[in-house]
């Protein structure tokens, strides 16, 4: 048994005839004449008495009416519910957005979004760009606001600036003297760096490789409070993104002789359904 011919039958009591029921559903008389009598078939009983061009109920029809009534009632409101619930998906981005992306850029992106586009909603995941990477790549989230200098392949980003890393240091320090910072003079200085899972520490990481050193990392934090909390108390060295660092009371800032960069953006997988919230998104992030 089949939905269509569920509907078929309908139709035909419904309009009394199965030419205007052909009509209805836009297909041939014959079809409908078919899929009746398959339907009869299989149930071993007459469902529809014909006279000529006017059909009618037989007192079996009129009792397996019913339930047809109420199974095709249940399919059409769990279709209006899927496209409720689908509804409500596309008014909500869901993004992935790293700690220094979320000082730097997300309050002027969200309020900027909410303006525009009130009754959408935004949740948030915060993630090194590399865990945030996956999500995109999973489907688990629709955007993701991160360092986009080296994407794989499949996903798409647009940039919207690129960045310098500085090295930070307590008032003081050793390597103050210098104008811009020697990679190789950090050989020996504690490293506080971010989380594993972030673009900047990989980067670093790398430098320290190609200057030939295995660094000391003196701790590993998610927070950018935390880390300049330690940069202050001496406790190491750190690397921010110039614009991170500016305010910021009792840190001395320096630039590296060999400069480091990153392309800050905001990234999607084109593999994905991308919502229209997501998209709406993306173009609240480029007009800022």
């Amino acid at each position: 048994m089949e939905i269509h011919q569920l509907e078929y039958f309908q139709a035909a009591l419904r309009l009394g005839n199965i030419t205007k029921a052909a009509q209805a559903l836009h297909v041939s008389q014959p079809s409908v004449t078919v899929a009746i009598r398959k339907l009869e078939s299989e149930l071993g009983v007459q469902l529809l008495d014909r006279k000529g061009k006017k059909i009618t109920a037989t007192t079996e029809g009129v009792i397996f009416k019913k339930r047809v009534d109420a199974i095709l009632a249940a399919i059409t409101d769990a279709s209006a519910e899927m496209r409720d619930h689908q509804a409500m998906l596309k008014v909500s981005v869901r993004v992935g957005i790293t700690p220094m992306m979320g000082t730097l850029f997300f309050p002027g992106v969200y309020t900027h979004f909410r303006r525009e586009y009130p009754d959408f909603q935004i949740s948030l995941l915060e993630e090194g760009t590399l865990s945030i990477q996956d999500h995109l790549e999973k489907g688990s989230i629709d955007v993701g606001i991160m360092i986009v200098s080296e994407l794989p392949a499949g996903l798409e980003a647009r940039t919207l600036k690129e960045g310098r890393i500085v090295v930070c240091m307590k008032q003081g320090h050793p390597l103050s003297i210098y104008t811009d910072v020697p990679f190789g003079s950090l050989k020996d200085q504690p490293f506080i760096l971010f989380q594993g899972d972030t673009y900047s520490r990989r980067m670093i990481l790398r430098e320290c490789a190609r200057f030939r050193f295995e660094p000391t990392i003196a701790f590993s934090s998610s927070q950018i409070g935390t880390v300049m909390g330690l940069v202050r108390q001496g406790a190491g060295i750190a690397f921010f993104l110039e614009e991170l660092t500016r305010g910021q009371e009792a840190i001395v800032v320096r630039p590296l002789k060999d400069p480091l960069s990153m392309r800050i953006g905001i990234a999607w997988n084109p593999g994905r359904y991308l919502p229209s919230a997501a998209r709406a998104f993306i173009d609240s992030f480029e007009a800022l």
